[in-house]
């Protein structure tokens, strides 16, 4: 991977001469998206490899297996607002966990639109099990980290999570004033998931 990076590396500034033409890259020694997406990506996919031969799920049903353990109840609404998965996504898990005894699934008292899932004690005995594998990766990935640099780490991706409003105004602001015509179009269509029920 360090090969590759280095090849598609952009030159530094003072390394083009004025008049180069040469079509705008990526840095991805310095690109901060790529690696979180790398980080991402992978660890989301060693995870799941693990999580479905030893256990049987994937990384989605962890994901919601963790916040059910931490709320007890919760909605697809609110798994897709704290996680970020989309919501039909999230509805299908709920029916798979279902369907294997891993929560209920029942109306909300204040609201009956809306649909609550709730952790069974089998779900509760898989969220456990896994627990002690998930929070072993994390041990590792983090090993080459100091106690104060985990600390900075952590305050640093909080942060930035809190920030992400932020990037998704500057990029309709951008996108706005060089494409106006896509930005009109894309501010027209529905949302992701509006017409999809809890």
């Amino acid at each position: 991977m360090a090969d590759v990076i280095t090849r598609r590396r952009a030159p530094p500034p003072a390394a083009r001469r004025p008049d180069d033409d040469e079509p705008p890259v990526i840095d991805l020694d310095r690109y901060v998206p790529a690696f979180l997406t790398w980080i991402a990506n992978k660890l989301s996919r060693g995870a799941s490899q693990h999580y479905l031969a030893t256990f049987d799920v994937g990384i989605e049903t962890w994901r919601c297996l963790v916040l059910l353990a931490i709320e007890g109840s919760i909605s697809a609404q609110q798994v897709s607002r704290i996680i970020g998965m989309d919501k039909a996504s999230v509805s299908r898990c709920f029916k798979n966990m279902q369907a294997r005894g891993l929560i209920t699934v029942g109306l909300d008292a204040d609201d009956g639109r809306l649909r609550i899932a709730t952790l069974t004690k089998k779900g509760r005995a898989l969220h456990d099990r896994i627990h002690g594998v998930a929070l072993e990766r994390e041990r590792a990935f983090l090993s080459v980290l100091d106690d104060d640099e985990r600390d900075t780490l952590i305050r640093l991706l909080k942060r930035l999570h809190e920030n992400l409003p932020a990037v998704e105004t500057a990029t309709e602001r951008y996108v706005g004033k060089h494409y106006p015509a896509r930005a009109v179009r894309r501010r027209r269509a529905p949302a992701a998931g509006d017409d999809i029920a809890d």
